[in-house]
């Protein structure tokens, strides 16, 4: 049986990013394929993940390995997700609004993902603002998170507004994330409380 733990949003068509749990097993190899001739798949990514201590609480499940996708529509994604669900929680991030793009031929090594406590409307243009400065930031989207697995979590993690901020940045992976860490500090200053959810760390490009 397949839990959809929670969604705030099921717009169809959305764009966004999907984790499934990395576990060198046949539904990952399986996946993987399935993905790689995919239309709605745009690229794939063997990724490392560090989550945030107050999320291991409420995912005890999740794992250090992940495979990063970006999909280009939620709904056609989610048919199959029976293929990609399993005992550890898969999270999809399902971009609402495009905060802030850039235009580079950096390849792409980092993605922080942050959830969002206190959140107001006027905060959107400090947040922008913030994240305009920052250089290494190649694009910064607001989405909702959903989570599937085979095993229903026993607490609800209570926050659903999330912001990604995809990096650029030749530096370590430690060093982008304090990095990531000074921008999510620059932004709470502004009065938008946010908070590390997950650190992806994009090892190798698949797709």
């Amino acid at each position: 049986m397949v839990f959809l733990i929670y969604a705030l949003k099921s717009n169809p068509k959305k764009f966004g990013y999907i984790c499934v749990p990395y576990k060198h097993d046949k539904l990952t190899i399986d996946l993987k394929d399935r993905w790689s001739s995919s239309r709605n798949i745009s690229s794939i990514y063997f990724v490392t993940a560090t989550f945030s201590d107050e999320c291991k609480s409420y995912f005890p499940s999740s794992t250090n390995h992940y495979m990063l996708a970006k999909f280009d529509d939620y709904e056609k994604l989610v048919k199959d997700a029976e293929k990609f669900t399993n005992t550890s929680p898969t999270f999809t991030f399902s971009v609402d609004d495009v905060l802030f793009e850039r235009n580079t031929e950096s390849e792409q090594r980092f993605i922080s993902v942050c959830y969002i406590t206190y959140n107001e409307p006027e905060f959107v243009s400090s947040i922008a603002n913030v994240i305009v400065k920052k250089d290494k930031i190649q694009q910064a989207v607001f989405a909702h998170m959903d989570v599937f697995c085979h095993e229903e979590q026993k607490f609800t993690f209570p926050h659903r507004a999330i912001i990604v901020l995809e990096v650029v940045d030749n530096r370590s992976p430690q060093s982008i994330g304090k990095y990531c860490e000074k921008t999510r500090q620059d932004i709470s200053r502004q009065g938008a409380m946010i908070n590390s959810f997950v650190s992806l760390s994009l090892l190798e490009k698949l797709k």
